[in-house]
């Protein structure tokens, strides 16, 4: 288990690391977890794309009920193996496979979106383009000499990189091949996914946000009745002293 925990925050460190190389403004991602048919979608989307690869060892399945899904829901569409609904997101590559595949172990994505931040995943997750020097066949934008592959390329398409990176066009991708979806329907499909990682970082993030209103308001109604109580109190000082 620590080998797995520090694995996971040698490969953050690291990708820290490389990615402050690129100084590609990022794209605003407009979460919205009180947007559950969104995090629903995204959660689909990293159940079938991403978690055969990556982990989300601290993220149980049941938790999904959270955002509208049934138990019966979960089970049909978003666990495929022999787990059960209670049960943490993990897959079944094991750690030394992965570290002869991939050079390093995929890191864990359980809390992926407060390390990252959804405007860097946004980004990240929209800036592969297809470099046939690199092992997988891809590089990302802001994240340039990325080990992970594309795998959305069939949903968003293959893209090159301009051949005059310094030319005046701002956009710096030219499609060679379109995927399934527009490019409109891939940045939405993206924007689900990263709406439910941020979910999955904190899923009680909306109950807090909830109870934290109402806990300021209930202060607002006790900071009145303190503020009459004290004028009443000392209202007979002042007339004394007066």
């Amino acid at each position: 288990m620590r080998k797995k925990i520090f694995w996971a925050v040698f490969v953050c460190i690291s990708q820290s690391v490389l990615a402050a190389e690129s100084d590609l403004p990022l794209d605003k991602a407009d979460i919205d977890l009180t947007d559950g048919v969104s995090v629903q979608r995204g959660a689909r989307t990293f159940v079938n794309y991403c978690l055969g690869c990556h982990q989300a060892s601290y993220m149980r399945f049941n938790r999904l009920q959270d955002i509208g899904l049934t138990k019966d829901q979960i089970e049909r569409n978003l666990i495929f193996g022999n787990q059960k609904v209670g049960d943490t997101m993990q897959n079944a590559m094991k750690h030394e496979d992965a570290e002869n595949w991939f050079g390093v172990a995929p890191p864990d994505l359980s809390v992926i979106s407060r390390s990252r931040g959804a405007d860097w995943l946004y980004t990240f997750l929209r800036g592969f383009y297809q470099d046939l020097e690199k092992p997988t066949g891809w590089n990302n934008l802001l994240f340039p000499n990325v080990g992970m592959p594309h795998v959305l390329w069939e949903l968003q398409g293959v893209r090159n990189l301009r051949s005059d990176p310094d030319s005046a066009e701002t956009e710096k991708l030219v499609l060679k091949t379109k995927g399934r979806l527009s490019h409109a329907e891939y940045d939405m499909l993206i924007r689900d996914l990263v709406n439910y990682l941020v979910f999955m970082g904190e899923p009680v993030r909306t109950l807090r946000v909830r109870l934290g209103i109402l806990i300021l308001f209930g202060l607002s109604i006790f900071l009145i009745l303190a503020w009459v109580l004290k004028k009443e109190y000392w209202k007979d000082v002042h007339h004394q002293l007066n």
